[in-house]
């Protein structure tokens, strides 16, 4: 375990993971005047906790190893993976599930007297706007610590 804690890319990681999640809560304090703790450890929204941590890693990794290194080879493959998921599918998963609310909400009447339709989540995914600056919170904080 100790072994963990002395691994600075792994560290680095999840600092970009915590300080993304982080910065959700804080914005929508900013904006709404609401505090939700829940968007600590929620998916979607500004800005995108996944293209920064995998970004983090792919930076961290290019940092350490170099930039022609399988280990960033691998790391920028997988980020690329992770933020088209995230814009891609995850994204279009949430509209999914506001069309499904809205439709469940229309022919609630229909269902059976008692029963109630569980509310799909609707914040998936991420716009391409929010991916972009958990990109960038990520590359700078890998940044910030390995130079």
């Amino acid at each position: 375990m100790l072994g963990l804690m002395e691994n600075s890319i792994l560290l680095t990681v999840v600092f970009s993971t915590f300080t993304a999640q982080t910065l959700k809560s804080l914005i929508i304090l900013v904006l709404d005047r609401k505090l939700i703790l829940n968007r600590l450890i929620e998916t979607g929204g500004m800005p995108s906790s996944h293209s920064a941590t995998v970004a983090s890693l792919a930076t961290s990794m290019g940092l350490v190893y170099g930039w022609n290194s399988p280990f960033f080879t691998i790391s920028m493959v997988l980020a690329g993976v992770v933020i088209h998921d995230a814009t891609g599918v995850r994204r279009a998963a949430g509209r999914h599930a506001e069309i499904l609310n809205d439709i469940t909400k229309e022919l609630a009447h229909l269902f059976a007297h008692g029963y109630e339709p569980r509310v799909l989540k609707t914040l998936l995914g991420h716009t391409y706007p929010q991916a972009v600056a958990g990109t960038i919170l990520g590359i700078g904080i890998a940044y910030a610590v390995f130079r």
